[in-house]
């Protein structure tokens, strides 16, 4: 596992769908939760990256992406969502993700996502400070191993030609 923050998430009966394992939509829920508990951990030296961001500012969710590796039966002891910081941009940074047993033994998937720091008043990205950017550094880790690269888009011209 990378550097970064572990958080315990009791798993639900309502998580469970159809077929008998936590839902595909539920594991946003997990990496929000995660998300949320991360940006308000104490930093070294006090303070958490909620008080750098303040009242004037916020972060959104720009892209999630999750990789499915196995099922999560309903079970009474807990899963963990691991998260770190894969990258750090002008206005944006993201979040790595393994969702596993405590030991990362068993890895059921692994997300990452993209977030954007915005004005409350203009609805525009702002850029990070770097008090905000020094913050971020404090759980940076390696990228997410997807199995699967994404899918790369197809580019034709109006000849038909790749």
């Amino acid at each position: 596992m990378a550097p970064g923050f572990q958080h315990s998430q009791q798993i639900r009966f309502g998580d469970i769908d159809s077929y008998n394992h936590v839902n595909n939509v539920v594991y946003l829920q997990y990496l929000e939760d995660a998300r949320v508990q991360l940006t308000y951990a104490e930093l070294p030296g006090g303070g958490t990256f909620q008080d750098l961001i303040g009242t004037e500012l916020f972060i959104l969710v720009g892209r999630n992406e999750i990789e499915y590796l196995a099922p999560i039966s309903f079970r009474t002891e807990p899963v963990y969502v691991n998260i770190w910081v894969t990258n750090v941009g002008g206005s944006s940074f993201d979040f790595g993700y393994s969702v596993s047993d405590a030991d990362t033994s068993v890895i059921y998937a692994q997300a990452a996502t993209s977030m954007v720091l915005v004005s409350r008043t203009t609805g525009r990205p702002i850029r990070l400070t770097l008090e905000q950017r020094s913050a971020l550094d404090v759980w940076r880790g390696d990228p997410v191993p997807f199995k699967r690269s994404p899918a790369r888009p197809v580019i034709t011209t109006a000849e038909g030609n790749r």
